[in-house]
């Protein structure tokens, strides 16, 4: 009776462990998957710093815009070894004489300089970054949608190929009683033997597709898994859809619709946008350098020099002395520099104007695409549906004709290779209508749901 307790407490033990284990692995949804990416990506985290560089150069060119000061101070050790007499030296407004083969000097100042007028070079420049940091975001956004319609791809690519695994198992299993019902006419002499072992050959060949196909279902999940960046030895699973409902009951978006959202939406259309505003900002700022540039600076200074006869306090009071000064900078020959530079703000320019122009019709193309593949596929998965029904309800008739020796063996594996390329028409259609869908919802500014 002990030993009967004991035998139990372990069983419970370790289904327990193994319960425990089952529960450790996360099922992740489409939801889980973009957000821990959107938090995680490392190509993101880049972005993100790269928005940090920006604003950091914004920083820099409204500074410009402030004067600029700037301290300095020098101390001097002057040695004449082979001096004879008393030398004479000024020393600011002070002259003195002193027969020290040795004296020290001592020079302080503060100087200040502020670009009055140059072209609005500076302000310009501050517009620019401000496109930048502006450009610096859109890419973010841009490799954030990127992440997200990969990670909607992988997702739903796991949920066709997991259900065509069921799919191959249930052709396996039909198979399976084939081989059976084969074995059995072949033992009462209805049935050669090469018959039989085609029926066997049936079943091995269902085996590999499956092993196949929960490979690749492996291997999409493996992909997913890196696009994540999830950390190495951590398993997952993807959340069945609450619902697969029927995608004949979804909207298609209209694709104009979506086009014209997109246009004012998606991030690479505004960077575009920004682009060549920014080119024209350079433009200017190239323009610019034909212009002259005012400039005014000040400066307050003082020095002080050993061996006279004044003290410290006297000299430093005495060579005080400040300044003030506005300089006029007139360009007059700056060997083609200034026109090189305006030439090159223009072609940066009418290239951002191509780039926008490239940019709408990839655009436009994708969203076709996308709108090609929904309706179409809506409009297969209506017929595939329809196309397994007929083929499920034939094989069936014939694997029970078959079973009766009123079919042979042809008839059978054609029945058999009708149904399962039916049902895979019907799983590619389906997921791929509903991938699509999704896409163009999207891309008209929607979140993402399954």
């Amino acid at each position: 009776m002990k030993k009967t307790a004991l035998i139990l407490t372990f069983a419970i033990t370790a289904l327990t462990v193994v319960d425990t284990n089952a529960q450790e692995v996360k099922k992740w949804s489409l939801y889980d998957c973009i957000d821990y990416a959107l938090k995680n990506n490392i190509q993101l985290q880049k972005n993100k710093i790269s928005e940090d560089v920006a604003e950091t150069e914004l920083k820099q060119a409204k500074a410009a815009l402030l004067p600029g000061v700037t301290g300095n101070m020098t101390q001097s050790l002057n040695y004449r070894p082979f001096q004879k007499s008393a030398s004479n030296f000024v020393n600011g407004s002070m002259t003195s004489s002193t027969s020290n083969k040795t004296t020290q000097s001592g020079n302080y100042g503060i100087n200040a300089n502020w670009t009055v007028w140059n072209g609005g070079i500076n302000t310009n420049t501050v517009k620019s970054k401000q496109k930048g940091v502006e450009i610096a975001r859109l890419a973010s956004l841009e490799q954030a949608n990127t992440i997200q319609e990969q990670i909607t791809q992988l997702y739903i690519q796991i949920l066709y190929s997991v259900d065509a695994v069921n799919v191959d198992k249930e052709i396996l299993k039909k198979d399976s009683i084939a081989y059976t019902r084969g074995l059995e006419m072949l033992n009462v002499g209805k049935m050669s033997r090469s018959d039989v072992k085609l029926l066997e050959a049936a079943v091995n060949e269902s085996r590999y597709t499956v092993v196949n196909a929960q490979t690749q279902v492996n291997n999409y999940k493996l992909q997913l898994k890196q696009l994540l960046e999830l950390q190495p030895g951590e398993d997952m699973e993807i959340s069945p859809l609450n619902s697969t409902g029927d995608v004949i009951a979804l909207p298609v978006p209209d694709k104009m619709s979506v086009y014209y959202e997109a246009l004012s939406s998606r991030p690479e259309i505004l960077s575009s946008k920004y682009n060549i505003e920014a080119s024209e900002l350079q433009l200017k700022i190239a323009k610019a350098g034909y212009m002259p540039q005012i400039s005014l600076t000040g400066g307050i200074g003082d020095n002080h020099m050993t061996g006279t006869n004044e003290n410290f306090g006297s000299q430093m009071k005495y060579n005080l002395s400040g300044s003030v000064g506005l300089t006029l900078s007139i360009p007059i020959l700056d060997n083609r520099q200034n026109k090189s530079a305006v030439e090159k703000a223009q072609y940066n320019r009418a290239t951002a104007s191509l780039d926008l122009s490239e940019k709408q019709k990839e655009l436009y193309s994708t969203i076709e695409t996308y709108w090609l593949n929904a309706t179409n596929n809506q409009q297969r998965y209506i017929a595939a549906k329809s196309n397994v029904d007929s083929r499920r309800e034939s094989y069936d008739l014939i694997s029970e004709q078959f079973r009766l020796g009123l079919k042979n063996i042809v008839e059978l594996t054609t029945g058999r290779s009708s149904l399962l390329q039916a049902m895979q028409d019907m799983l590619e259609s389906k997921y791929t209508a509903l991938l699509n869908i999704q896409l163009l919802k999207f891309y008209s500014g929607e979140e993402i749901k399954l």
